[in-house]
């Protein structure tokens, strides 16, 4: 009797710690369960703005290496990681003109270290498409502007074409003309079609996929002109491979003083350029904001970057925050208007 007691006993303990254990082993389950789902929630922005940067910052590009774009914003992170202590790494993420690498950095957190190096096409593109995936001013804090960058009016050398009043009495004599462009509703197809309306003249457009493209038809005779950013136009123009007519800002081209300005010869008023700029997402804190554009003003000031700035035809500008963000607001409406004017239409 006296061992079924023991043995009885003996099946309880067991019984006991069995479920004790799947009991701990249940908790820990949970538990398990529970720290990947607490561990998916956002981070807390636990850094000091005064400690901004404490890692590398990553600059998305919309677009492909080697372009304009690339080219202003890989001269001018060299030269602000020099100073702000932190490397400043490219990220190209090219597509849909331009609007996938801005939609990407749009949804970054604010936090400084996602920014956006885009072109002007960033307040033309809402007057292109009926829809986007974020709003081209509400949700970026503007930085700075990098630079201003003229379109510079080129024809193939055979043209018959000095002036544009030249241009003006070929087209009206009944020559067909056809202009180029980096693509429909770009700057310089907005460019071509303004002057068209301007100069009340016939000119049929063809979209190129890029300049390059472009630029060998003008210069091989397929095309007759082109209106086209200075980065690209002015390795040509400087081999004697074609001619420079006018450019389209309000003045002359530091890098073109003695070619005049669309506005000079008869047009007043024309004042067209592509420009590059930096934006962060919206609710960067103000003092990263104005930091990043403290050290973009000081980098645009090197003497180094002001060179490699001319060689391609780039003003630097570094304007602040505040004057950035007037700027915008008057590009956009100034856009929306050549937009609509032009009839132009996005691919």
């Amino acid at each position: 009797m006296e061992n079924d007691r023991e043995r009885t006993k003996e099946r309880k303990v067991r019984h006991v710690s069995r479920r004790m254990v799947l009991a701990l082993a249940a908790a820990a389950g949970l538990q398990a369960v529970a720290w990947p789902a607490r561990a998916q929630q956002p981070a807390a922005v636990s850094e000091p703005v005064s400690a901004y940067p404490s890692k590398p910052i990553r600059l998305v590009v919309p677009y492909p290496p080697g372009g304009p774009t690339d080219l202003m914003a890989r001269i001018v992170a060299v030269e602000m990681s020099k100073t702000i202590g932190q490397n400043i790494l490219i990220e190209n993420k090219p597509g849909a003109s331009g609007m996938i690498g801005a939609e990407q950095v749009a949804r970054s957190a604010p936090d400084g270290y996602t920014i956006l190096c885009n072109a002007s096409l960033h307040v033309i593109n809402p007057s292109l498409y009926t829809k986007t995936r974020y709003d081209a001013i509400k949700d970026f804090a503007p930085i700075t502007q990098l630079a201003d960058v003229p379109l510079v009016l080129v024809v193939n050398n055979d043209l018959p074409v000095k002036t544009l009043d030249d241009l003006v009495a070929l087209a009206k004599s009944g020559q067909p003309l056809s202009f180029g462009s980096a693509g429909n509703a770009s700057a310089q197809h907005l460019s071509g079609a303004t002057f068209k309306l301007a100069a009340g003249i016939d000119m049929q457009h063809i979209p190129y996929k890029g300049s390059t493209p472009a630029l060998t038809d003008v210069m091989g005779g397929q095309v007759a002109l082109m209106f086209d950013s200075m980065p690209s136009a002015m390795p040509y123009i400087r081999g004697g491979k074609l001619r420079a007519v006018a450019t389209t800002t309000a003045r002359r081209a530091q890098a073109l003083p003695d070619v005049p300005t669309v506005a000079e010869s008869g047009y007043p008023g024309f004042d067209i350029s592509t420009w590059y700029a930096l934006w962060a997402p919206a609710g960067t804190p103000a003092l990263i904001v104005e930091k990043l554009s403290e050290h973009a003003a000081r980098a645009l000031k090197a003497p180094d970057v002001r060179k490699q700035y001319a060689d391609l035809g780039a003003e630097p500008v570094g304007s602040t925050p505040a004057a950035f963000a007037a700027y915008l607001d008057s590009e956009s409406t100034k856009w929306a208007k050549i937009v609509k004017d032009s009839g132009a239409k996005a691919d």
